[in-house]
């Protein structure tokens, strides 16, 4: 069996290290990308003892001294479970872990977390507090509500390339089958992997994370969506185009805030224009944030992505974007840039510093015209080539967007 400890482990760590001043920690992410794991090897490398506990399993064991005949995870049950956490932190030496893992399933949790959480530090209690989530962001915390102020997120994305490593992907492996540690187990067996992919990660994350925690006044076009990036990963697209493709008689405005949702739960997103402009601006372009949500959606064995050279650079493409997505540097952003024929790939942007970024991946042809052009418009900027004569494709997969954001900088 392999074990890898990524680096989120030291980082919850240091957050419930912080005695009375430690923050509610909420881990949070796309499904299947290690949010569990991460909490039980902190639990296991902590001087605090705890509890992880499945809030979604009301069938799984349960460690604490309460009611075991009480199985329905509501607001009173996580009442008793805290105050049994209580208990324990007030006879252990370094307090108490209470993790709640997949906490949204508990109606209106964040206003009873905020409660207990509020009593516990007016009274000095030293029991500490981890959430895990697979929501979209401001759906599971409650941001602009209750819980303000009072937790610190631990953001985990899907596995990088240098992550996945571990379990012996190339770089070709990579690209096709994505950052999902459990899908490795079938990358052999493509039925059983495909299936993995789309019953456990995307229709979940839409039935179960969006369509039950957000007003979604069409569901079937969210679905439809869903279905149409990965056609169109690494293209640009109008909105008006989008609902032509979906047939829907919807609204922009609807459609861009699915496509926002869909950022949030990890599966796709939507990146603007260079330089980003009020309102909605710029048509976006579509990116998938793992590539095995493009490939799974499109139905390719390996065999047949990799034979068709227009399709495999679509995917390297959307790889790239996926990649500089989720290791984006705090404060930092990431665009496209566009002015009549002339295109960039990508545009990270930080403060003063800005990166355009073209990818080749060797088996489609091109100029680099795009990145000359913009280098003109924008003289301060830094360019760079992935592939195609410029950094490999795996060197650049191996290190996160702040290395080239940041590398040698004049």
């Amino acid at each position: 069996m392999i074990t890898f400890e990524r680096h989120h482990v030291s980082e919850v760590l240091d957050l419930l290290d912080r005695g009375e001043s430690a923050p509610i920690v909420a881990v949070v992410g796309p499904r299947q990308t290690g949010k569990t794991t991460i909490v039980r090897h902190a639990l296991r490398r902590g001087r605090i003892p705890g509890w992880h506990i499945a809030v979604d399993d009301p069938d799984a064991d349960e460690p604490a001294p309460w009611p075991t005949g009480r199985r329905k995870r509501d607001a009173e049950w996580l009442v008793s479970v805290w105050r049994a956490a209580r208990k324990k932190a007030r006879t252990s030496e370094h307090g108490f872990l209470l993790a709640l893992d997949e906490v949204q399933h508990i109606k209106d949790w964040s206003r009873t977390v905020k409660g207990l959480w509020d009593r516990d530090r007016e009274e000095g209690r030293r029991l500490r507090v981890v959430v895990l989530g697979s929501a979209p962001w401001d759906m599971l915390t409650g941001i602009g509500e209750s819980l303000v102020g009072r937790f610190m997120p631990v953001h985990v994305r899907q596995w990088s390339l240098r992550e996945m490593a571990a379990f012996d992907y190339s770089v070709e492996d990579y690209l096709y089958f994505g950052g999902y540690p459990r899908a490795a187990r079938w990358r052999r067996s493509w039925g059983e992997w495909h299936d993995y992919i789309v019953k456990s990660i995307v229709k979940p994350t839409i039935g179960k994370d969006i369509l039950s925690l957000a007003r979604i006044d069409k569901p079937a076009l969210l679905r439809r969506l869903t279905e149409l990036v990965p056609r169109y990963s690494g293209q640009i697209l109008s909105y008006n185009k989008m609902l032509g493709q979906l047939q829907d008689a919807g609204n922009t405005t609807t459609l861009a805030r699915y496509l926002e949702l869909l950022g949030n739960a990890g599966l796709a997103t939507g990146l603007s224009g260079y330089p980003p402009r009020a309102g909605r601006g710029s048509s976006p372009k579509l990116n998938v944030l793992d590539p095995a949500i493009m490939t799974a959606g499109l139905g390719y064995t390996p065999d047949e992505a990799k034979g068709d050279n227009t399709l495999w650079g679509r995917i390297v493409e959307s790889a790239v974007g996926a990649h500089l997505h989720n290791t984006l540097p705090p404060a930092a952003t990431l665009h496209y840039w566009r002015q009549g024929d002339r295109e960039v790939d990508f545009v990270l942007e930080r403060g003063p510093r800005v990166l355009g970024i073209e990818v080749k991946s060797g088996r489609t042809h091109g100029t680099l015209k795009g990145l000359r052009a913009f280098k003109e418009r924008f003289p301060k900027a830094r360019t760079l080539v992935v592939g195609g004569g410029g950094v490999p494709l795996d060197e650049f997969l191996w290190a996160p967007a702040s290395h080239w954001l940041e590398e040698e900088w004049t």
